[in-house]
């Protein structure tokens, strides 16, 4: 698979200077972590999910969650681990490429429980995720995952979500964050991404965030990512992915403040018309939070509707002024240190405080690609929309 895998080779040889590479689920992590993008949430009742998982890979999906915990009924969960060994063995059999595929799970005994029952068509899944990750929780959970893998012989990967009331809570914030800490890091080969639950974290508090707010916005979860990021999302090779929150979309709500879209470059793609349904969608709130996880330290983004996967893509394929300072600031011969001018000749890079900079963007530019020159995101959605 590959991001913009679903266009044609020509549309992708006019956007890219460097096209993304292709993956599969069983590449190495660090590519995996990078290449999650927008991960696309399921309830895993579908009754077509099988169906569901290929039309959403045919429209440039490359990872999905199918859930078993707060997206169904308790009274849902028996049936819905039927229907995920039936789903699953439909898809092995028809032999196909599918997206990278996690199984949320509620309790750690169901994990070496629904791998038994996929039999086979474990093959075609990536790992499970598991809800409100704590020490104290996650530890059974990560135990579980291993005497899974070692009992079927196949890789699986942990993307622990971090949702807890002791987290959110300034009293216990910093014990828990020191227990996640010590237990991803114990089991780090296993946890591919670490994922944030600020639906949670809004519902201790009795909050909702409107479309024309961020999760930054909400300053009680902005300093839960903040420290979220400062103990595990470090650059210092002890960090791991933190993928961003999602975004909840309400279509109908009236709009109280003027759209957050700027109308500049869409007149200048000529593209009046994306710009229009993007903010009707509400979407415009969506591309400003995707820029701010990005500043913020977060790769990624958890996704409840398939409108929302192509901005997430777009917004992080890697602009050609990106790419080329991330390449001057790793030129060999720049091993010293020092400070130039950037070839955009608008900015000064420093070699030594933006080497892990550096190193990031030219990971995110081997698996979303990297555009070219005179392409923005505009023309990234517009030939997405169109293909």
């Amino acid at each position: 698979m590959r991001h913009f895998g679903h266009l044609s080779p020509a549309v992708r040889a006019g956007l890219f200077h460097q096209e993304p590479c292709d993956f599969t689920a069983a590449s190495p992590a660090r590519i995996l972590a990078a290449a999650l993008g927008a991960t696309l949430y399921s309830p895993a009742t579908r009754p077509r999910l099988a169906d569901d998982v290929r039309k959403q890979a045919g429209r440039g999906v490359v990872s999905m969650v199918l859930c078993l915990e707060d997206s169904i009924d308790d009274a849902e969960v028996a049936p819905g681990e039927e229907n995920l060994v039936r789903q699953f063995a439909d898809l092995d059999a028809r032999d196909e490429e599918s997206p990278l595929l996690f199984i949320r799970v509620r309790e750690p005994g169901q994990i070496p429980d629904l791998v038994r029952r996929l039999g086979p068509s474990v093959r075609r899944l990536s790992g499970f995720v598991l809800p409100k990750f704590t020490e104290e929780r996650g530890v059974p959970f990560l135990e579980a995952l291993a005497t899974a893998e070692a009992a079927s012989g196949h890789r699986l990967f942990a993307m622990p979500v971090l949702e807890s009331p002791e987290l959110l809570h300034l009293e216990t914030r910093p014990e828990t964050l020191s227990g996640i800490a010590r237990t991803v890091d114990k089991y780090r080969e296993r946890v591919l991404a670490l994922r944030l639950g600020v639906t949670d974290f809004c519902s201790a508090y009795g909050l909702r965030r409107s479309p024309d707010m961020t999760a930054y916005d909400v300053q009680i979860v902005a300093a839960v990512i903040a420290d979220v990021v400062n103990v595990l999302g470090r650059a210092d090779g002890t960090g791991f992915t933190v993928t961003g929150p999602v975004w909840e979309y309400f279509r109908l709500q009236e709009r109280m403040f003027k759209p957050q879209l700027r109308r500049s470059p869409f007149m200048e793609g000529r593209a009046e018309d994306l710009r229009a349904t993007l903010i009707e969608h509400d979407l415009d709130g969506l591309l400003r939070e995707i820029e701010l996880d990005r500043a913020n330290g977060l790769q990624g983004k958890t996704c409840i509707h398939p409108s929302h996967v192509l901005p997430v893509h777009a917004l992080s394929v890697v602009s050609h002024e990106e790419f080329t300072d991330a390449q001057d600031i790793l030129r060999p011969e720049r091993g010293g240190g020092g400070v130039l001018r950037s070839a955009y000749t608008n900015k000064m890079n420093e070699v030594k405080p933006h080497r892990a900079w550096a190193e990031r963007t030219l990971l995110r530019a081997e698996v979303f690609g990297v555009a070219k020159e005179e392409v923005g995101f505009v023309e990234l959605l517009t030939a997405g929309l169109s293909g």
